[in-house]
């Protein structure tokens, strides 16, 4: 996983994250079925480009950072395979919110 990962270096504005897993089970340990689970929208950031330029020249900065929790939208992104594990890429101003921990 960290051989890919770190060949992969997001463009402008792109934010590479990791979906966390479905939950399977409910605090109490029933199984929730397949169907009833949701999206999960929430994922951790594992690159970062480096922003986009302004009209004037001017460097626009990312608004999230490597390691940081965010919040995605339902649906959007595109799905990237590196030594099988499941990434998706996200423009800066898709990214809902963050997560303070």
């Amino acid at each position: 996983m960290a051989g890919a990962l770190k060949c992969f270096a997001p463009l402008f504005d792109r934010v590479l994250v990791q979906r966390f897993a479905v939950e399977t089970k409910t605090k109490g340990g029933l199984l929730i079925p397949e169907k009833s689970q949701g999206k999960v929208l929430d994922a951790k950031v594992v690159a970062v480009g480096p922003g986009m330029h302004s009209s004037k020249g001017d460097l626009i900065p990312v608004n999230v950072s490597v390691g940081d929790r965010v919040i995605l939208p339902e649906y959007g992104g595109t799905k990237v395979v590196l030594d099988e594990q499941e990434y998706f890429l996200f423009r800066n101003q898709d990214i809902l919110g963050k997560i303070q921990q």
